[in-house]
């Protein structure tokens, strides 16, 4: 349990370290890193954490751009989960840089307040969100096994408690032809865009004999050189997604064999890849998302959904199948689609800083539940364990 002055002591201590947080949301969207490069914001965002009495550490599972940050012993061990890296051109159209603000920021509020810890607090630099899969390496790294739950925010045009996130798998599959001239001896070659061609017809004759929530999209990166040379190797790459990641299983497999019917039909070879980590779907876990959402309300946040079921995917969605976690999403501005060089604007504006505030008050608060309420983390922990049995 934790020994504190209530949940006033931790609401005072963010509003201390409220310049400190709009000033570390500030310099990582005003210098924007791709995943994997995002040197500059884990120095900062460790550093915070560093000069509050945390121990930190870099390279966490093998990644340079990765930390992990702890203060305390023992049980119960919360997580506090940063994200920080930008989007190619857009620079932070996603918001990242106010979520590893936000999740620091709650970090130093608690620490300062909390002069007992018998648990234990972490707070978890993941790099890499975008594309590279930051959490996903965290989480076959075993990073979650000794944790018992995990938070984050993400900005958005809603205030929203609970959403889905679909599992996703990234492919790319290579087919091999042979080279000939396409009109003096087209006999003697083996297209290998045919066998991509007849791939995304395969796929397409399978949509409609598909659930609902799958989603399959892709493109030919590569399709041959000149008009007259019949293709002799030709790429694709597809996302596959779906609401559960045991029947987003079911769907790839059938796609695998779309692709050896597609090469059997054109004579060509074909090979495939995972060009990115997979991502499981989304499990939100109801206790903790309503211990948030009562400490929105505490903050008199209005206006808050309970839950939307959204298109994407998230490395998030992984650790949720190992801890009980929450992803809830607050608003930087109506009628905002992130990934827009719009939203970037908004999570640099007054306003987008201002809910990093907000954010780290909320999930402060919801750390402090969870630290000082035996009951509410058996009840998220029960959750979990029937989400997943």
């Amino acid at each position: 349990m934790v020994e504190a002055r209530g949940k006033e002591a931790v609401l005072a201590a963010v509003d201390e370290y409220a310049q400190e947080i709009k000033a570390l949301a500030r310099n990582i969207g005003e210098h924007p890193e791709l995943g994997f490069q995002e040197y500059k914001a884990a120095k900062w965002l460790g550093s915070a954490l560093q000069d509050a009495g945390f121990e930190v550490s870099y390279g966490t599972a093998g990644m340079e751009t990765a930390f992990h940050a702890q203060l305390g012993e023992g049980s119960p061990k919360i997580a506090l989960l940063c994200e920080y890296d930008a989007l190619p051109e857009l620079g932070h159209a996603c918001g990242h840089n106010l979520i590893g603000a936000a999740s620091v920021g709650a970090a130093l509020a608690l620490a300062k307040c909390i002069t007992e810890i018998t648990g234990t607090l972490v707070v978890l630099g993941a790099p890499a969100e975008e594309t590279g899969g930051g959490k996903v390496k965290l989480v076959e790294a075993g990073v979650f096994q000794t944790i018992d739950a995990a938070m984050m925010f993400h900005p958005s045009a809603v205030n929203l408690l609970r959403s889905s996130s679909n599992a996703l798998d990234a492919y790319e599959f290579v087919f091999k032809g042979k080279a000939a001239h396409a009109a003096a001896a087209p006999e003697e070659g083996v297209n290998a865009l045919d066998g991509v061609i007849q791939l995304f017809n395969g796929i397409n004759a399978l949509r409609q004999h598909l659930k609902d929530d799958v989603r399959i999209h892709g493109i030919i990166s590569e399709g041959g050189t000149a008009p007259n040379v019949v293709p002799e190797r030709a790429v694709a790459r597809f996302y596959f997604r779906a609401a559960s990641r045991a029947y987003l299983d079911e769907v790839r497999e059938r796609i695998l064999q779309a692709a050896r019917g597609a090469a059997l039909m054109t004579g060509t070879a074909v090979e495939w890849r995972q060009f990115e980590l997979s991502n499981d779907n989304l499990i939100s876990n109801s206790a903790l998302a309503r211990a948030f959402g009562a400490n929105l309300e505490l903050l008199g946040v209005t206006d808050v959904q309970e839950y939307e079921a959204t298109g994407g995917s998230s490395d998030m969605g992984n650790v949720s199948h190992v801890v009980p976690a929450i992803h809830p999403y607050l608003s930087v501005g109506e009628k905002l689609v992130s990934h827009t060089p719009e939203f970037a604007q908004a999570c640099l504006s007054p306003q987008g800083l201002e809910v990093a505030v907000v954010a780290a008050r909320a999930l402060a608060l919801t750390a402090y539940d969870l630290f000082t309420d035996e009951g509410l983390l058996r009840e998220a922990k029960a959750e979990h364990s029937q989400a997943l049995a």
